[in-house]
């Protein structure tokens, strides 16, 4: 485990790895709590919970369907050619949301859509640019990917804190302003580095589905639409229990421990070098998540369900890189920023279905039923997997990357590593 968590530090001392991760994270804080940061300046403005709700979904919807098209975009020209304007068109629809407020629904609604279609692709790009970073070694680019599962959690976690305190700081108006323009400098500082502008995606067969006309990435992005769903439906959920004992604070013990599971199980799961292929890894992974989803059901007294909330989240960021990795081995030529950003489209979308059901569930089988939901989005994840195993199985004719010596070509990492670049 030592030498493992070693590795991390190995990884971040690496030339520009650690402002990459960094700028990545801070570029991408307004598609992580932008939606939170909407709901209070909704409120604030003398909105209802519907349509804060309302205008946090057409956000967090828009973002979906933004992000696969602007992927594509950057495999095309390159990062800053689009993450940057991207990042700014971004920034003005929020800030014209801001200034304008809720007197306008159609401006109020047009203003957060553009906002959340321009959302930059920096989570996909990121992943594009470790292996050029990193050497293109395979045991050191699979650790980063840990590593970037890893970060994610604690944004998860720091980022609601961030607008609470910026509300009370300031106003929930600054807040807006302040995230965004916060997301403009982390894409700007990403953008303008060495291994941003010199990045080239390698050429690609002309064809209109792009990344999708991979099968092995179908069935991953059908895998991850549940666990996606998962999530969303144990955020509403986690309120109904919180309301069943009487006290707020009790979703924020519950979110935190979920949070801190995530962090543990991906710390352990970087720390060491797995060998087999990544694609039966995470079935075993997804099957252990789903495990963790079930108990939450029992829905016991607040110690036993933080508990439960830790067990729940340790097998989350674990199979968050895992998943990376299968999508390296299994995006077309050409096509890794896109194929990245189909993965988080769909995780995203599933968690608005998942929160869109699990209030109904709620409602007619009160919070076990919310619980319910859950359960069910990890089992179908698991299914899905299992279902389309021969397909994942042939990630088809894999170009290793020439600089690879014979050491790293051994089977103490997974074969198959290519960034993106398929015959």
């Amino acid at each position: 485990m030592g030498a493992g968590l070693s590795g991390y530090a190995d990884i971040l001392k690496a030339p520009h790895a650690a402002r990459l991760l960094t700028g990545t994270l801070v570029g991408r804080l307004p598609n992580g709590i932008a939606h939170i940061a909407i709901v209070f300046f909704v409120r604030a403005e003398g909105g209802s919970y519907t349509l804060a709700g309302a205008l946090a979904a057409v956000y967090g919807l828009a973002t979906a369907a933004g992000q696969p098209l602007l992927g594509r975009l950057v495999d095309l020209h390159g990062q800053p050619r689009v993450q940057l304007p991207a990042a700014v068109v971004s920034a003005l629809g929020m800030t014209v949301f801001a200034l304008t407020g809720i007197a306008s629904l159609p401006a109020a609604y047009a203003a957060v859509a553009v906002a959340g279609f321009f959302t930059p692709p920096l989570e996909g790009g990121l992943r594009a640019l470790w292996p050029g970073v990193l050497g293109h070694r395979e045991d050191r680019v699979h650790r980063a990917y840990a590593m970037d599962a890893i970060a994610q959690e604690v944004m998860f976690t720091v980022g609601p804190l961030l607008v609470t305190l910026l509300v009370w700081l300031l106003s929930p108006a600054a807040a807006l302003l302040v995230i965004n323009v916060l997301g403009v400098l982390g894409a700007l500082s990403v953008v303008v580095s060495e291994p941003s502008r010199t990045w080239r995606s390698a050429p690609r067969e002309a064809h209109w589905l792009g990344a999708l006309r991979s099968p092995g990435l179908l069935a991953l992005l059908g895998s991850f639409f549940f666990v996606g769903l998962a999530l969303g439906s144990i955020t509403v959920a986690a309120y109904a229990y919180a309301d069943d004992h009487g006290r707020a604070s009790v979703y924020g013990w519950f979110m935190a421990a979920l949070g801190l599971g995530a962090l543990v199980g991906g710390v352990v799961y970087g720390a060491r070098t797995w060998a087999g292929a990544p694609e039966r890894r995470l079935r075993v992974i997804t099957g252990l998540l789903a495990l963790g989803y079930l108990p939450l059901v029992l829905t016991p007294g607040v110690p036993a369900m933080t508990v439960l909330g830790v067990v729940s989240g340790v097998f989350l960021a674990p199979a968050i890189a895992c998943a990376f990795i299968v999508v390296d081995r299994h995006a077309p030529r050409g096509t890794v920023t896109e194929a990245f950003s189909w993965l988080v489209t769909t995780f995203g979308v599933g968690a608005a279905v998942g929160t869109a059901a699990a209030g109904p569930a709620v409602e007619l089988g009160g919070t076990t039923a919310g619980f319910a939901v859950a359960g069910f989005g990890g089992i179908a994840a698991l299914l899905v997997l299992l279902a389309t195993g021969r397909v994942l199985a042939a990630p088809g004719r894999i170009e290793h990357i020439a600089s690879m010596d014979e050491n790293d070509r051994s089977g103490a990492v997974e074969p198959g590593f290519s960034s993106g670049h398929r015959a």
